[in-house]
């Protein structure tokens, strides 16, 4: 049976301190997301974002936890391990998180972050940890050129001893070899061959004493770390590391599938759609794919917090200056100009009338519209569909409206397709549902679609 803890992720933002210090990051903590197959297995814990600035690594674990599912065995991710740097794109704003594991002073930072990764390397359900990074170059034992030498960490497989006695799934340098055998039969160039990299921690190598492999060997749990080169985009660094975890996977008898092909292209697919932040209990929702740089009026709620969840672990929404900015991993994608309202809590959704049939939608909704649509009046409700205007209609329930009467500057997607219908009680806001044209646009071909991109970028820059 399928088990997900943490199906969202929760963030509230004390807007008081934000406000006061807008340099300084909320403390974000990282999450734990876990799977239980049906059948008894093995546990693999992975972690990514270690250090914020390699998005490879991060992305590939985000992956695992939101589109695969296991049928054998337990997977258990940490995709954002040190989620402040991720969001300002640093290594580590506090140093580098990934030699803090040996000894640690209280009054470090990130001490409860350490303490509490600790705990859960440390669990008796867990068997092997895995630690993805992107990694410079690539790694080749011999010296060849300044990109491929010893010192280089990209395309490689990283244990710190040969093996583990005594210890369930201790081979560690066989199950390694094994695993870049695989990774290289499917590599993508014979450029990107992988290799192993035994850094013989305990022989003398201070730097890796001090890192989260070293201490999960050091108390008996077989660990490995994955690098995929930085040369590399981030989909073909997350192809990378998930091919040599797959192969890890089915080595131990841990069994699962995922719903995108593993290509880079499928993994590009796979991190921009669906990707969804919601406000308000799930009252707006929005997709994060093709986002407006600004979306101004925004409705929000009266409060001293703003309270958001998104089927992420990477999507953050922070405070900035007199906005908010929408974060996912590295990337900045939209500011949220707010316009505060308190909320109305009466209504769930509304009924509308899309291409002519009747449909209860509820709010938080992306409604796919061929033609045109309405909204239902109810009393004592007014409707305001924002783009569109009738003289002499404030609550613009009851009229049927297509796409051509709507502003295109007034959409929240880049593309022109996506349209806010807001829902009033009085001076409260009820709800938002978004009416959705992209299947029009798609029929009319892609050289119409290019020709309505360019008005409306035409049209956005007069305003």
């Amino acid at each position: 049976m399928h088990e997900a803890s943490i199906l969202f992720c929760r963030r509230s933002i004390i807007l008081l301190i934000l406000l006061l210090f807008p340099a300084r990051l909320p403390a974000f903590d990282f999450t734990l997301h876990k799977q239980q197959g049906a059948q008894p297995g093995p546990t693999l814990l992975i972690v990514g974002g270690i250090q914020g600035d390699e998005p490879g690594g991060f992305n590939a674990a985000a992956l695992l936890a939101t589109r695969y599912r296991v049928q054998r065995g337990n997977l258990w991710v940490v995709p954002n391990l040190n989620f402040p740097s991720i969001l300002q794109r640093s290594r580590g704003i506090y140093g580098d998180m990934n030699r803090k594991f040996d000894t640690l002073p209280e009054s470090d930072p990130e001490y409860h972050q350490i303490a509490r990764i600790k705990q859960i390397i440390m669990d008796p359900q867990v068997d092997l940890v895995f630690n993805l990074h992107d990694g410079s170059g690539f790694y080749h034992p011999e010296q060849i050129n300044r990109l491929r030498n010893p010192n280089r960490w990209g395309q490689s497989c990283i244990i710190d001893q040969s093996r583990l006695p005594d210890t369930r799934f201790g081979n560690l340098e066989e199950l390694t070899r094994e695993t870049i055998q695989r990774v290289n039969t499917a590599a993508l160039s014979p450029e990107h061959q992988f290799h192993l990299k035994n850094t013989r921690t305990a022989a003398g190598d201070i730097e890796m004493q001090r890192s989260l492999t070293y201490y999960a060997v050091r108390n008996n749990k077989p660990a490995f770390g994955i690098e995929a080169s930085k040369s590399f985009s981030t989909p073909v660094r997350a192809y990378y590391l998930l091919s040599a975890l797959e192969a890890y996977m089915e080595q131990v008898g841990l069994r699962f599938s995922r719903d995108f092909a593993l290509t880079p292209q499928g993994i590009k697919q796979a991190l921009s759609e669906n990707v969804r932040v919601s406000f308000g209990g799930g009252r707006i929702q929005l997709e994060l794919k093709d986002l407006r740089p600004t979306l101004n009026y925004f409705p929000l709620p009266k409060a001293a917090a703003i309270d958001f969840s998104s089927n992420n672990p990477l999507v953050a929404v922070l405070p900035y200056r007199d906005r908010f900015r929408i974060h996912y991993g590295n990337h900045r994608l939209s500011f949220l100009k707010p316009q505060y309202f308190a909320y109305d809590q009466s209504l769930t959704g509304i009924k509308m009338l899309i291409d002519g049939v009747d449909r209860d939608v509820k709010f938080g909704t992306t409604v796919p519209v061929d033609n045109n649509f309405l909204v239902r009046g109810k009393k004592g409700y007014r409707v305001n569909v924002i783009g569109f205007q009738k003289s002499g209609r404030r609550n613009e329930s009851d009229l049927q409206i297509a796409k051509p009467q709507i502003a295109g500057s007034f959409s929240i997607d880049k593309s022109g397709n996506l349209f806010r219908v807001e829902v009033y009680r009085q001076n409260r806001f009820s709800g938002m549902v978004l009416v959705d044209f992209r299947r029009q646009t798609a029929r009319k071909g892609p050289l119409v679609a290019q020709a309505m991109a360019g008005e409306q970028r035409a049209a956005e820059h007069e305003n």
